[in-house]
Formats: C-alpha cells, structure tokens, sequence
C-alpha cells in the first residue's frame, strides 16, 4: 500500500532537514559498509603507512627486550654465534654467576631495594601534603613557590650531585643508603608534589567543607576524603617515584663505593679485560626489567586512572 504523496513529501522533507542539520553541527551522517567497498588509493596508503609506523615503534621497545630476554639464557660460545640466534640450550648459568663472587649481585638487588623503598615511603607523605597545601590553602607566594618546586625538577641531576657529595663528606654519610635516598628525594618529590596536587584538585571542596561542618579536623579530612578519593595519583607517583629511584645511576656512581653499590652499578661491573660479558649484562638487565614490568602490571589500573583524571586537568 503506498502513502499519500503530502505524507511521502513531509518525511522527504523531514529527513532532508535532519540530514542538514546534522552536516550544519559539523556531523556527518553514519554511512553502512557497502559489501565489496574498496577505499580510495592515497586512504589505503595513509593506513598502511600508520599502521607501519606503530609497528615500527612497537619493535623498537619490544625487540631490545626480547634480545635481553634470550641473551640471560645463553652461553657465552651461543652470544656470538649467529647460527644459536634463535636456537639454542638454554641455561640458567649466567644468574647463578651474577650472583657469586666476585660479582655479588644479590647485595646490589638489596641495596636498590631498600634505597628505593625508602625513598617512596619519605617522598609519598611529603608530596601529598604538599601538594594539599599547594591545592587548598591561599598563601602568599604560592604561585611562584609551586613554580620553583616543578622548575626544580627540571636541573640536571650533575649539577646538585657536587654539593650533595660534599655535604655528605662532611657529614660522614657516603657510601651510605640514607645519602642515597636523601640525594633521590631530591628528584622525586617535585614530580610527586606536580602530580599528586592535580588529583587533589579534582576533588570537589564541598565534601571536605561538609566534612567539616560535622565536626572533621583538617587531618582526618585529608585522611578520611582526600587520600581515597586521589589514591590512584598517588600510587602512581609512587609507581614512578620508585622506578626513578630504581633506575638511578649517577649518584649511586658518584656516591656509592662498595657498601651501598645499586643494580645498574653492578651490570657496569660486568665491563671486564676480556671486554663486555653480555650474556651476564642481560641477565642483570632481566633481573633489574622484570620487577618494574610485575608492578606496572600490578597497578595498571592505577596508570589508566591518572591519564584521565586529575593529572590532566
């Protein structure tokens, strides 16, 4: 049965004017997949060319780890053979010698530990109130003194290592972990301070007004409704807060003699007369990867909250 041509000419007509409108608002009206649809020349080559370049990027991150990965399980005869490339035994020689004398890693492994974990527990308390103050109270200057706490993190490690390692001297704390964790705060609590502060000011002050019009102190607010609600910047500063620390190189090499020697000092050890033992490099490389890789793991949640919430505002 057909309609009546005024009816047929009204949808016509309505159907023309939201497809105007639509276009108007910068919209383009959803379009089904024709069946044996080829795209254009220079879209096909557009896309190939994308998704070579993600290709290409993701190869050069995995492929180095990969490598790693198979040299820790070789001997050093299969290092530098190219027909044991792929194919190969296996061994777990390589982390029973890093492990022995005269390389001792385990005391390393200790030290990054402890070095790192002491780190985080100083820094995470101290940027987070910090950063509440930064973000709740009004003070004099406190533009200009948040400025100088971001701007600080931006001068390189070798010009503050000097004064520490003479301060340090004097003090009789080199070669010390406790000079290895006050030298890295440093370097983490500025970038803790920068990201913590971007979640607290994503909470909303009226629930803490609220809190305390019912009585709340100012610290059971800051325990109670602040910390939960920016946990997840939190545990992400401390993610990265302990990875720079775990990471750390220079000051370990200008401050650390034997007693608190880190693991990337430890895999420079491996550079020896007979030249570089690189199936040992990688299998300190593994060890130092794979903590870091378990707890990004761990806390990828945590990753995912701080890139669309408040660090971003």
């Amino acid at each position: 049965m057909s309609l009546p041509q005024s009816v047929s000419s009204s949808r016509d007509g309505t159907a023309e004017a939201a497809r105007t409108r639509v276009q108007g608002e910068g919209m383009q009206p959803s379009r089904s997949p024709v069946p044996g649809y080829r795209p254009p020349l220079a879209e096909r080559i557009a896309l190939a060319l994308r998704q070579s370049l993600i290709l290409a990027g993701l190869a050069s991150i995995v492929l180095p780890i990969v490598w790693m990965a198979i040299t820790a399980f070789k001997l050093p005869r299969d290092v530098y053979s190219l027909d044991a490339a792929l194919v190969f035994a296996p061994t777990l020689e390589n982390f029973r010698t890093v492990f022995a004398h005269p390389w001792n890693l385990g005391n390393k492994i200790v030290n990054s530990i402890l070095v790192a974990a002491g780190t985080v527990v100083v820094a995470v308390p101290m940027a987070t109130l910090a950063a509440y103050a930064f973000s709740r109270f009004d003070f004099r200057f406190r533009q200009t003194l948040f400025l100088l706490v971001i701007a600080s993190q931006f001068i390189p490690a070798a010009v503050v290592v000097l004064p520490y390692f003479l301060m340090f001297r004097d003090l009789g704390l080199l070669d010390t972990r406790t000079a290895l964790v006050l030298i890295n705060l440093s370097i983490v609590l500025p970038y803790a301070v920068w990201m913590i502060k971007g979640f607290i000011d994503a909470v909303p002050l009226e629930i803490e007004e609220s809190a305390m019009i019912d009585g709340a102190g100012r610290f059971r607010v800051l325990a109670g409704i602040v910390v939960p609600a920016a946990l997840p910047g939190i545990i992400t500063a401390a993610v990265f807060s302990f990875t720079l620390t775990w990471n750390e190189f220079l000051f370990a090499l200008i401050l650390g003699k034997q007693d608190a020697l880190t693991l990337p000092l430890g895999i420079v050890g491996f550079r020896t007369e007979r030249g570089d033992l690189w199936e040992l490099m990688a299998a300190g490389g593994l060890i130092i990867t794979a903590p870091m890789f378990m707890l990004s793991l761990m806390v990828h949640r945590q990753f995912i909250g701080s890139l669309t919430a408040g660090s971003v505002r």
